[in-house]
């Protein structure tokens, strides 16, 4: 290996999720959201565990940012809990949005950029009552949310994310239900999809008639979808309708100002045409100033089915689909180390979609993590797995892509939603019964990448 170096002015960050961090989840005005709910209903989640106290970071954000500073951090993408700012759904919160002008004001004090995400799936309870993101008014709810927080923040922020992995909200909340609100209904799903994408347009442009000087844009986990026999129909064509699905039904209405003609054909039997009012492209593809991506495995897929999923079927119109497991390491969430598969997907948004900026605002994996006798956490696997991931984003620079930063997840180990707490994702081991942080080898070896902008050959 070689010694790489990262461009000039490179963005170094980590990143974190309200409901997985905050805890604090009835103080100030807070109401709840679907994942506390959801985390009521027995077997939903691992160990009946919810997100209280999660990291405490509602009250520990002055030590947590002092600690970014030290590990020599230059950004912290957090999203901001929509049940704080605007409970219900309803009326504005102070004491919320309080929260966030301090976490923010901290921020800057230790020369941090803040990089907020609007939503990170914390849907307040009360509008999934009335029908969640399966309701188009949903969308607009979620640009009066956007407007009451950037007119509160846009002093302070340069750079907004409407939605995170909007796949996971639709798909896995209301397909399989295996996220909140736990529902498995491919008709619904397949309108969330419609009214998340809808909402990101909307929130966009309110964003951008508050702070017209904003940076707007947002996140998707993206991965390469790689057929097992591709010689064999079957798995090619469950291949094409799994990236239409995970990929295309998002990328081409945002960037190409239309979804593809394939998955149109292929979701006409559960409605999804019948969601698309005349005017919503133009206003989903509105101009964005970058995308994220989130990034942590392959799928590498088989029309072989593998048994009965119980109903837990994220794919929508896919009956039989199967993810062999190959000869490769796993992290503890059984997720195939594969980074040149981020190399992938980097080239191909470069390759097939209109030029903007890309970041990396996810990216990190989940490994058991053992404290040796002087009390450090030497995670070898997590550092080893985060430097594969930045020598596999260098190499997209390299060939062109206009890759512009990285933050790793996650800073804290967290509630890793319907896993828990039994999955640790953090550079920060997180004590959680007495809140003790103590940063992992991994964080050291990261502070050193960031403020050399760089990976030498040891990395």
């Amino acid at each position: 290996m070689e010694n790489i170096v990262f461009p000039q002015g490179f963005l170094w960050g980590a990143a974190t999720a309200a409901f997985q961090v905050e805890g604090a989840t009835a103080v100030d005005g807070r109401t709840d959201s679907i994942w506390d709910e959801f985390c009521r209903q027995p077997g939903r989640v691992v160990g009946g565990d919810c997100g209280e106290p999660a990291a405490d970071h509602y009250r520990r954000f002055e030590q947590d940012v002092a600690m970014m500073a030290d590990l020599g951090l230059q950004a912290y993408r957090f999203s901001i809990a929509w049940p704080r700012v605007r409970p219900d759904g309803g009326k504005v919160n102070p004491a919320g949005l309080d929260f966030y002008k301090r976490l923010i004001d901290s921020l800057l004090a230790h020369d941090i950029v803040p990089w907020p995400t609007l939503y990170h799936w914390d849907l307040p309870q009360a509008l999934e009552e009335n029908g969640g993101w399966a309701n188009r008014d949903t969308a607009y709810r979620f640009a009066d949310y956007a407007a009451t927080t950037v007119e509160a923040l846009g002093d302070r922020v340069s750079t907004w994310t409407t939605l995170n992995e909007p796949w996971c909200s639709a798909f896995l909340g209301y397909a399989a239900g295996i996220h909140a609100p736990g529902r498995q209904e491919p008709k619904a799903a397949v309108a969330a999809v419609h009214h998340l994408l809808l909402g990101h347009g909307l929130a966009a442009d309110t964003i951008r008639a508050t702070q017209p000087d904003a940076k707007v844009g947002i996140t998707l986990n993206m991965y390469p979808i790689i057929p097992v026999d591709p010689d064999n129909p079957g798995d090619l064509d469950v291949a094409r309708r799994l990236d239409g699905l995970q990929q295309r039904i998002f990328l081409d209405p945002l960037l190409r100002g239309e979804y593809p003609a394939d998955i149109l054909e292929d979701l006409e039997p559960f409605g999804f045409g019948d969601h698309i009012k005349d005017g919503d492209l133009g206003v989903i593809s509105g101009p964005m100033d970058m995308l994220g991506v989130n990034y942590y495995t392959e799928h590498y897929v088989s029309s072989t089915p593998n048994g009965d999923d119980g109903g837990r079927n994220p794919w929508v119109g896919v009956e039989h689909a199967s993810f062999p497991v190959r000869n490769a390491p796993v992290t503890d969430m059984g997720w195939e180390v594969r980074p040149d598969g981020l190399t992938t997907v980097l080239m191909r948004v470069h390759q097939d979609y209109p030029r903007l900026p890309l970041y990396i605002t996810e990216n990190g994996a989940a490994f058991r993590d053992d404290f040796t006798g002087n009390g450090a956490i030497d995670d070898v696997d997590r550092t080893g797995f985060i430097a594969s991931h930045l020598r596999a984003a260098h190499a997209a620079i390299e060939a062109g892509v206009d890759l512009r930063g990285y933050f790793c997840w996650s800073l804290l180990d967290n509630f890793e939603w319907a896993e828990g707490y039994a999955k640790r994702f953090g550079i920060v081991h997180v004590d959680y019964d007495t809140q003790i942080r103590t940063p992992k080898m991994s964080a050291r070896w990261f502070s050193r990448v960031a403020r050399d902008n760089a990976l030498v050959a040891t990395s």
